[in-house]
């Protein structure tokens, strides 16, 4: 049986880049891929602007809820992926890491957003390909 990946996003509230990372990846890839989204500092609620960003393009990430980043999420990922959360994520040998420089949605309208949005989705048809293409 194949090994299925496990992608850890981090940014620091968990409430925009990396759940809008997390829904998409779930989105794109399902069951191909797990799923894993964690802040250093969460806050209480996912933002709102991110929610309406992502229901625009028919993913909902309306109940997910920020978590805190443990020790344990990132030993149990494949990859790791920060969103500008510095040096909050542990390092652990035979993980892979990416940063992605990607604008703070946080304060941000719908027309901010979207492109931020749509920046995660391309990064995330890349990731796929990477890591969990569709059999021929």
């Amino acid at each position: 049986m194949a090994h299925t990946p496990t992608v850890l996003f981090v940014c620091v509230h968990n409430a925009g880049r990396s759940q809008m990372a997390a829904g998409w990846l779930q989105h794109v890839a399902g069951d191909r891929v797990q799923v894993l989204s964690a802040g250093s500092a969460p806050k209480d609620q996912i933002n709102p602007v991110a929610v309406e960003a992502m229901a625009e393009i028919g993913v909902d990430i309306a109940g997910n809820s920020p978590k805190v980043l443990t020790t344990e999420a990132v030993k149990e990922s494949d990859v790791v992926i920060t969103m500008g959360c510095g040096d909050a994520c542990p390092i652990f040998p035979g993980k892979r890491y990416e940063d992605w420089k990607l604008d703070d949605p946080a304060g941000q309208g719908i027309d901010a957003v979207r492109p931020i949005r749509d920046e995660i989705r391309s990064r995330i048809d890349a990731l796929v390909a990477e890591i969990a293409p569709v059999a021929a």
